[in-house]
């Protein structure tokens, strides 16, 4: 693979790629096919978190100068996705589209969108921690993995420093601060940036923007066999109501009870 890092007096434009997704609307139900993959029928909109990725994109080209180059995997309608992007403010944009992805697991998806990536040799690759539809988290670093890119994850604020890239990772206790030389992919969280609204300036602009459509055969990437499968959906288990102890003298003892039985104590 070529060497696409950036030396530390490197302080050249930044060419930053962000993954983007359509998916249904959050706002509406979702609702399964029969073979237990999420209907894609409804309304779709621009990934809620991706949003909050195209805006530090965004923001770190108005920091560091360079381009913005948004990558998607869909059908033909998931152009509307990446006009969403690009009327933010973002450059480009590039969209997979083959009828042989319809149905395409984690792993052939991120297979496609690290073929695009490579394609555009970035400094950086920016991606939600997790979509809103398949919520796995397992795309992000699959990219990394094959691109064979460091992977920075959590992120809620990210700092360039010529070759470096360094970032605030959210923690159940804090943060923590963890670099990384560029190349590499960083995923972000909700909390990193609150998406600007499109000037109608940015909407219009955004229609005479690039997106760039390829194939699988232009990538040079076969479809294989999924290596995961869906084998059946079961409602989440009822939350049950827990139990009330009134204090009728011995409500420590029965407190006491508990806690050991939960061996808590």
């Amino acid at each position: 693979m070529p060497d696409f890092r950036r030396s530390d007096n490197d302080r050249s434009p930044l060419k930053i790629v962000v993954t983007v997704k359509q998916v249904p609307d959050p706002n509406s139900n979702l609702t399964l096919e029969g073979d237990n993959t999420i209907s894609r029928d409804k309304e779709a909109v621009l990934d809620p978190g991706d949003e909050c990725g195209v805006e530090e994109g965004l923001q770190l080209k108005e920091a560091h100068g360079g381009e913005v180059i948004l990558v998607s995997m869909g059908p033909e309608r998931a152009r509307d996705a990446i006009r969403k992007g690009l009327s933010m403010g973002a450059d480009r944009g590039v969209l997979v589209s083959d009828a042989a992805l319809a149905g395409a697991d984690a792993l052939l998806t991120a297979r496609v969108l690290a073929a695009a990536i490579k394609q555009e040799q970035p400094d950086l690759v920016i991606c939600a921690t997790e979509s809103y539809d398949g919520s796995t988290g397992m795309v992000p670093p699959m990219i990394a993995e094959l691109l064979g890119f460091p992977q920075l994850t959590f992120a809620k604020k990210v700092e360039v420093d010529g070759s470096t890239i360094k970032i605030h990772r959210q923690t159940a206790d804090g943060y923590q601060i963890v670099e990384a030389p560029s190349p590499v992919v960083v995923t972000v969280t909700a909390a990193i940036a609150e998406p600007r609204y499109a000037s109608l300036k940015g909407i219009m602009a955004a229609r005479s923007k690039e997106i760039k459509q390829v194939s699988l055969a232009d990538l040079g990437v076969e479809k294989s066999e999924p290596a995961e499968a869906i084998e059946g959906v079961v409602d989440a288990e009822t939350r049950k109501s827990g139990e009330v102890i009134e204090d009728d003298g011995t409500a420590v003892d029965k407190i006491v009870q508990v806690l050991s039985a939960a061996k808590v104590l």
